[in-house]
């Protein structure tokens, strides 16, 4: 571990997705990221384009088979036929239609995009955020105080689950995101004073 950076000096991404912005719960979002010692170093709202979104989501085979794969056991755990449903059972074609719903949501309204810097800050990010499905977050996250979409509900209504946020998974997701997001020198870092 020699030469590793100080876990303080982590830096992560944030997007506050449009269900977010509409219901007003930016103040709250970034509320709970810095009462947790975690500091805000660039923040900015935008409305992405297509393309920008298109970008930010990977777009292999794997990852979009793996999104059929998470629909398909959704439709089995709730007992609809995803063949009826989606006109198809193949994992790889639901995926696709999946990839397109979660589009046409993260470009409808505008996001907030924030760079969060701080001890652990991926895992402490994702901590606050909850888990992805909000019937799964537990009460005192984000997801699970405020809201109670599941997968199920999204696959019936053909749209991408509203679950609030997007926070990088890995130290390689945050570096790729914080680059594909912002600008070097948009990061504003400084200190906070529980840091002296």
């Amino acid at each position: 571990m020699a030469g590793a950076k100080h876990p303080r000096e982590e830096v992560t991404l944030i997007l506050i997705k449009p269900d977010g912005v509409k219901r007003g719960l930016i103040g709250e979002i970034i509320k709970r990221i810095e009462q947790r010692g975690l500091k805000v170093i660039a923040i900015a709202m935008e409305k992405a384009s297509r393309e920008k979104i298109d970008n930010h989501y990977p777009k292999t085979k794997d990852w979009i088979t793996r999104l059929g794969h998470k629909t398909l056991q959704t439709y089995k755990d709730y007992g609809i036929n995803a063949k009826k449903e989606l006109a198809t059972d193949d994992p790889y074609k639901i995926g696709l239609k999946v990839r397109e719903w979660l589009l046409n949501f993260m470009t409808s309204e505008p996001i907030v995009k924030a760079a969060i810097k701080g001890v652990h800050a991926i895992d402490m990010v994702r901590k606050i955020s909850g888990a992805t499905l909000p019937y799964k977050a537990e009460l005192g996250s984000i997801r699970g105080d405020f809201s109670v979409d599941s997968p199920a509900a999204a696959n019936r209504d053909k749209r991408a689950i509203h679950n609030l946020v997007h926070a990088s998974e890995t130290a390689e997701e945050a570096a790729h995101e914080l680059s594909y997001w912002f600008k070097k020198e948009e990061l504003q870092d400084y200190k906070r004073v529980d840091e002296d």
